[in-house]
């Protein structure tokens, strides 16, 4: 039974007739006073006319009378303060809930999703352009919270918002027929379409005018459907999503579906009939507009005077479209924090239009490198596949000393790489470091992979040692089902942390924000090198032995889980 259940139970006892669904036991702020606290008492006095101290005094006896209803969870009951309830578990509670963790599926992950549909749209890099360092955070930040919702039992949709329309692709088009060469367009990249982009963009600023007017026939060609330029047009998506699929292959990132803002180009016109038909929006210097002036959000543009639409527009169809296909609990958007403000006035507008679904923005800091700030002008913007190449040569001089090879490297140094990121608040501007993300001290990726590393080979110790017939059967990486003996305060701190994993994917997907899990595996290894270091696993005599191991099975399960919920990897070797 959980602890917030038994307490919960307490209060009912004390106080018959009364709700105390609110009721939770939480970790203890400070371990001198506790392993667990239970605050609600302070919330409860005023209600019965008592003094907090005497509320609190009433649940501590009803706990302490009742053994059989507290499983024997409780050393200590005592009360603390103005009416604090600070709880002190058994070891023996302790060792069977841990057994009980091992023995659960995905470290006891609740499946709280559980027939439940949501949608994450992330990522989202333009057509034609090659992914740099600053498509990194939308990426990993936005696969992370989609593979903790995965985790919690949720049927996720991950969709990758291309930009692949508009007016570049006129210039697109006009470059592409004139501005590369005859093998260019034989054999185009993605560098390629960049560099005729770039050109083109060139001549349409030098000339007369006459270039832009060219570049300008070739999109309204292609928006009529114009058979040529409609091959060319898809001929660039399908190579710009090759492109990206190479990148997201290397970072263990997948989507469910493509789905760019052409998808959503029919529907537009409808959104906007809708929206005047409803006398929401209204023509203003010859434009229609939403005016959410009285929310403080200005005016939202749904179709200019030109008869275009733009992203907020655009945005609409797409809930449209979602919430008709998939009818999900909630749609995610992750984007850089500049883009706060299309998001509160699109949500305002959806909301005004009926949309029910829980619609959210996670915003991210900018992201500078190495001190500089990311910027085309400075020509500091990195390509995504550099970065990840010189992620992998600085991981490979690490591991190479080890006996390592380029697949190790690439496991380490991709995840200095996402975890540099992860380790933050995505509100948080960052500045990447490669001293700090490859360090194998401190929060970093390679220092949890080595942490895991290091369970994997004390675990081929163990097996090795093992005289199989004098010692109780050893524990693989895996755990087992038996109690362990905690009866040091060293293990006893890893036990307890060790059972907040499932608390800490849950409060990580709930805030949207993966760097709280990321903060919780670090906080879990310091324990455990603490643990390590202080009590002896492999010398200790066999049932001793025996537990430590298991405690250290565990702690490398939940590593392992923890570090692929952030989309890393975890070698058994560094």
């Amino acid at each position: 039974m959980e602890l917030s259940e038994i307490v919960r139970a307490a209060f009912e006892k004390a106080f018959p007739g009364e709700d105390f669904g609110f009721v939770r036991v939480l970790p203890a702020t400070d371990s001198r006073f506790g392993d667990y606290q239970c605050n609600d008492a302070l919330k409860l006095a005023k209600r019965f006319g008592m003094k907090p101290r005497d509320v609190a005094a009433k649940v501590a006896a009803a706990l302490d009378g009742d053994s059989d209803a507290t499983g024997g969870a409780f050393d200590k009951i005592e009360i603390a303060g103005p009416g604090f309830l600070n709880l002190t578990v058994s070891s023996a509670w302790l060792g069977a809930r841990l057994a009980e963790l091992a023995a659960q599926p995905n470290c006891g992950i609740p499946q709280k999703g559980a027939g439940k549909r949501i949608v994450i749209d992330y990522s989202s890099p333009n057509a034609a352009k090659q992914m740099h360092i600053g498509h990194i955070r939308s990426t990993v930040i936005g696969n992370a919270i989609d593979r903790l919702y995965r985790a919690l039992g949720y049927t996720v949709i991950a969709d990758n918002h291309l930009g692949d329309w508009g007016t570049q692709f006129g210039i697109l088009i006009k470059g592409y027929r004139e501005c590369l060469t005859e093998e260019e367009r034989e054999n185009l990249t993605v560098a390629n379409l960049e560099k005729c982009y770039v050109l083109s963009a060139a001549k349409a600023k030098e000339s007369d005018g006459a270039w832009k007017d060219a570049c300008r026939a070739e999109l309204v060609k292609l928006q009529q459907g114009d058979a040529d330029n409609l091959a060319l047009w898809k001929r660039f998506i399908d190579i710009s999503i090759g492109e990206f699929e190479r990148m997201y292959a290397k970072l263990g990132v997948r989507f469910d579906t493509y789905r760019g803002e052409s998808y959503y180009n029919a529907m537009m016109p409808g959104v906007v009939e809708r929206l005047v038909a409803a006398g929401l929006a209204v023509e203003s210097e010859g434009a229609l507009i939403v005016n959410l002036e009285a929310e403080k959000l200005g005016v939202a543009i749904v179709r200019k005077s030109d008869g275009g639409y733009n992203y907020t527009t655009s945005d609409l169809a797409c809930v449209e479209s979602r919430v008709g296909e998939y009818d999900p609990e909630r749609i995610i958007y992750v984007t850089d924090d500049r883009q706060q403000l299309h998001f509160r006035q699109f949500f305002s507008i959806a909301a005004k239009m009926g949309f029910t679904t829980r619609l959210v923005h996670v915003p991210f800091g900018l992201m500078s490198y190495q001190g500089k700030a990311i910027s085309t002008r400075e020509g500091n913007l990195i390509r995504l596949d550099e970065l990840l190449a010189e992620a992998k040569r600085r991981a490979l001089e690490i591991v190479r000393e080890r006996g390592g090879d380029e697949t190790l490297a690439e496991q380490i140094g991709y995840g200095a790489v996402k975890y540099a990121d992860l380790s933050h608040d995505p509100a948080t501007a960052i500045d990447f470091n490669w001293d700090k993300a490859l360090a194998l001290e401190g929060n970093s990726g390679p220092y949890l992979q080595y942490a895991y590393a290091r369970v994997c080979s004390l675990m081929e110790k163990a097996k090795d040692a093992a005289p199989e017939s004098t010692e109780p059967p050893q524990p693989t990486i895996d755990g087992d089902q038996q109690p362990s003996q905690l009866s040091t305060p060293a293990e006893r701190r890893l036990g307890l942390q060790l059972l907040e994993f499932p608390g800490a994917v849950e409060r990580a997907a709930e805030a949207y924000k993966p760097s709280v899990l990321a903060d919780y595996l670090f906080q879990t290894a310091q324990l455990y090198s603490s643990f390590y270091q202080s009590s002896p696993i492999l010398k200790s005599e066999p049932k001793v032995r025996a537990s430590r191991l298991r405690l250290c099975a565990l702690f490398g399960e939940v590593l392992k889980a923890g570090l692929h919920l952030l989309g890393i990897e975890t070698p058994n070797h560094i």
